[in-house]
């Protein structure tokens, strides 16, 4: 098993990812479990899969430091380039958050590649479903949304995937003098003002960039 200090320094030189708290960000995770990681100096294969997935990286050089970093390019098919994005199984709250965090890969989907580079980084989107109401009517109970991870900046009325303390939410986003604002689009739910020492357990995942519907 490959030990956390190799595995964050290949992690450092291949991606934008520079601190622990950036890993716990693109993992999808809890501050406390990179501690944990590092106190046993040992990486659960699933972040392993999840990285090499999100940023498009070779999983032998990853754990092995074997080949190039580089995962190989996806086939062509009739000159269209598909992308694979992973469906993780974190579930987004539209409430009051949801403890479901995790960001291990449950499916596969396949998207055209120029239509997600409009979007965003192809390489750093992942799929994830969407439990509660309070984000209704744009986004609805049971929606999959597609998230990019690049996008951590906060700007006016864009739609994010957040994190606080052990919960995640998808909520809209108001950036204040020593403060964040949590706002649901169904006027049932009042924002949610997060401040002071909170800000440490809070985190933005990723900009939320589409999302699907069943009928």
């Amino acid at each position: 098993m490959i030990d956390f200090y190799t595995f964050f320094q290949r992690v450092q030189q291949a991606t934008d990812i520079a601190t622990q708290h950036d890993l716990a960000n693109a993992l999808g995770v809890n501050r406390s479990a990179i501690t944990q990681a590092k106190r046993r100096n040992s990486i659960p294969q699933k972040w392993v899969l999840a990285l090499s997935r999100s940023f498009c990286l070779s999983v032998d050089w990853l754990e092995f430091g074997e080949g190039a970093p580089e995962a190989q390019p996806l086939p062509q098919s009739q000159g269209t380039t598909s992308f694979t994005v992973p469906k993780v199984l974190a579930t987004l709250c539209a409430g009051d958050g949801s403890f479901e965090v995790e960001a291990t890969p449950v499916e596969e989907h396949i998207f055209k590649e120029s239509w997600l580079a409009q979007k965003g980084t192809p390489s750093a989107m992942v799929l994830m479903d969407v439990i509660g109401d309070s984000m209704e009517p744009f986004i609805c109970q049971g929606d999959t949304v597609l998230v990019d991870q690049s996008q951590t900046t906060i700007r006016p009325d864009i739609i994010y995937a957040v994190g606080f303390d052990d919960s995640i939410m998808v909520k809209r986003v108001a950036a204040g003098p020593d403060k964040v604002t949590l706002m649901s689009d169904n006027p049932a739910y009042s924002p949610v003002e997060i401040q002071g020492d909170e800000l440490l357990s809070f985190r933005v995942i990723g900009r939320v960039v589409w999302s699907a519907r069943d009928y």
